[in-house]
């Protein structure tokens, strides 16, 4: 008879003891009964161990998976620093299938990509580095420079991986890398059927797909022998996970070129401070298209004034196309009350609801519950209820009563849910066949708009004002990236928002992030990453007393804690969730190990903890 232990796939449980007549191989698949559980649980064969003292129950069956060496490494590191069980860490993982055969694939790849100078220089540092960062300004042309050195690296029958943000896996990214990888290429995000992920996987294990592009799942495929990962937006927060485990992509990936001597290409024209800090880095700041950029401000209160509505007159007049942002796609964040001041509330999480006109509803962006917009107020029964803080929907309405002849659409997540819906109304606008398109951070993503010469960029000030050590980052990055649309071939005009316009004004130039780089990291020193490192523990729990005696006993537990620093504690910013109430604590430290053996000692079923939180 053999012991194992094994790692309960999906499971928080820390790992278990079951025999087996059969010899099996670490990091195999197998098939077990659990008490008081009606199907059989996936687990991971971790080690082998000595026969123990109590009575094991045999493992039922031996599955054709298994999680290779490397897969097993680095989920041991996120179970250890994002503090979550190797069950849980491994299941982000899609394991090998042993019934697949390589076949060997020795397509060799010409791009015909001629770099400049410059974009030679760069790629040359980044081989030389090993790890590196290319801080290119919009338009600079950074992906020709990815194109580039994933073709070395597969022509040496190595293989690929370029992660972008989910929204920038645009038609246009795909078009461009099939061009020159043809069929070795697949793209990998949450939208692709089930059928056409097996495919992925078969065309991994046998070789003939070299190179995935993807959201951060794609980090998490069977990979036999990586040469390259580059991530493009590495300052984009959608690669931190928002869900068990809590790992950021990014920092994965510097952990894993690392560990296993791979090169990384990290790319962005807003660099995260962290990487600034970090990475050692290639400036990228010649421009293919010499585009001249204007920017003006404007601090009205109205959604649309007059200075706007007229510049989006002449823009259109003159056979150009404008861009509208917004921060969120919420088409009011706040119904409030003209009399008592209150806004209308989910019942469920302690949030305003967002009113969606076209289903005519209020909507809690947090759990889904769904009402109807209620005709006087809920809570004082008399007023009106009125709508603050604008959003897309409403946005796209005033723009069509001002301009009737005029197409105008909007581009949000509640709008496009599928990818051809992405790429119609992408083609839409690059033909010409959509003068105004009305959308959210969507549209900041490296889509390339030809004949855009206008951005108006409203409620900029949100981000800006947003509870978090982040917020001025968060603000100016999206701020270049929304700019980077506008006259990407000639000349091009950005009209902001803000009452902040000598914040904005002086960094808005993308030569002058540099220097806001070095001031944010300079207010940062002694109190927030990259210098430290911070934690966020949530606890939760239908019974609120409950919840907030057990934070209580936590902020006592770690403030005697030499080694850590509590920042702050209390209620959660959404209270209310899903009808379970929210506490949450703050902790940060210079000290990572001390810090890490504090978390995994919070043992409670209640507390969820977030290592390197990014709020």
């Amino acid at each position: 008879m053999y012991y194992y232990e094994l790692a309960l796939l999906k499971s928080p449980l820390n790992n278990l003891t079951f025999q087996s007549e059969e010899k099996i191989l670490l990091g195999k698949k197998v098939l077990i009964k659990l008490k008081q559980r009606k199907n059989l649980d996936e687990a991971v064969v971790i080690k082998e161990v000595e026969k123990p003292t109590f009575k094991c129950s045999d493992i039922v069956e031996i599955t054709n998976e298994y999680f290779d060496e490397k897969m097993l490494q680095i989920a041991s590191f996120v179970s250890q620093y994002y503090v979550c069980s190797l069950g849980e860490a491994l299941s982000a993982y899609i394991p090998f299938d042993e019934n697949i055969n390589p076949i060997f694939n020795e397509e060799k790849f010409d791009s015909k990509i001629v770099l400049s100078e410059q974009q030679e220089k760069a790629k040359e540092f980044l081989k030389d580095k090993k790890q590196a960062l290319l801080f290119a300004d919009t338009g600079a042309g950074k992906t020709e420079v990815y194109i580039k050195i994933i073709e070395e690296h597969l022509n040496a029958n190595k293989q690929a991986i370029l992660l972008m943000p989910e929204i920038s896996l645009t038609p246009q990214m795909q078009k461009r890398l099939e061009k020159v990888f043809g069929k070795s290429i697949a793209i990998w995000h949450s939208k692709i059927t089930k059928k056409k992920k097996e495919e992925i996987l078969k065309g991994l294990q046998e070789g003939s797909i070299r190179l995935i592009a993807g959201a951060r799942s794609a980090l998490f495929l069977p990979y036999s022998n990586l040469g390259v990962i580059v991530v493009d937006e590495e300052h984009d927060d959608s690669y931190k996970s928002d869900s068990k485990p809590r790992f950021h992509t990014k920092d994965l990936s510097i952990y894993m070129a690392k560990k296993f001597d791979i090169q990384l290409v990290l790319g962005s024209a807003t660099v995260s401070s962290s990487s600034f800090y970090k990475i050692p880095f290639f400036r990228l700041d010649e421009t293919y298209h010499q585009t001249k950029k204007h920017y003006s401000f404007e601090d009205s209160e109205a959604n649309l004034s007059l200075k706007v509505i007229n510049k989006i007159s002449k823009t259109i007049e003159s056979g150009n196309q404008v861009i509208v942002f917004l921060p969120t796609r919420a088409n009011f964040k706040y119904q409030i009350c003209t009399t008592c001041g209150k806004s209308v509330e989910c019942p469920f999480c302690s949030v305003s609801m967002s009113l969606h006109k076209n289903d005519l509803a209020l909507k809690c962006h947090y759990c889904g519950y769904t009402q109807q917009i209620p005709d006087s107020c809920p809570s004082c029964h008399n007023g009106v209820i009125k709508n603050l803080r604008v959003g897309t929907a409403q946005i796209e309405e005033e723009l069509k009563e001002i301009f009737p002849n005029k197409i105008i659409k909007r581009f949000d997540r509640d709008q496009i849910k599928t990818n051809n819906q992405l790429k119609t109304i992408l083609n839409e606008f690059n033909k010409g066949e959509i003068d105004i398109l009305v959308g959210t951070q969507m549209l900041s993503k490296g889509h390339d708009y030809h004949n855009v010469r206008l951005a108006v960029v409203l409620g900029i000030d949100s981000i800006l004002n947003m509870n978090s050590y982040k917020a001025r980052e968060k603000a100016l990055s999206l701020l270049i990236q929304i700019s980077g649309r506008s006259g990407r071939k000639g000349e091009g005009e950005v009209i902001i928002q803000t009452k902040n316009e000598e914040f904005f004004n002086h960094y808005l130039n993308e030569s002058n992030y540099k220097e806001f780089l070095e001031t944010e990291l300079e207010f940062r020193q002694e109190l927030y990453p990259p210098f430290l490192k911070m934690a966020k523990v949530t606890f939760s729990h239908a019974n609120g007393i409950k919840i907030k005696d057990e934070m209580d006993y936590f902020v006592k537990l770690l403030k005697e804690n030499k080694n850590i620093e509590v920042v702050g504690f209390g209620q959660s910013p959404i209270f209310k969730m899903a009808n379970k109430y929210r506490y949450e604590i703050l902790v940060r430290s210079n000290n990572i190990k001390a810090l890490l053996n504090t978390l995994h000692s919070i043992q409670s079923p209640n507390a969820s903890i977030d290592m390197d939180t990014i709020y």
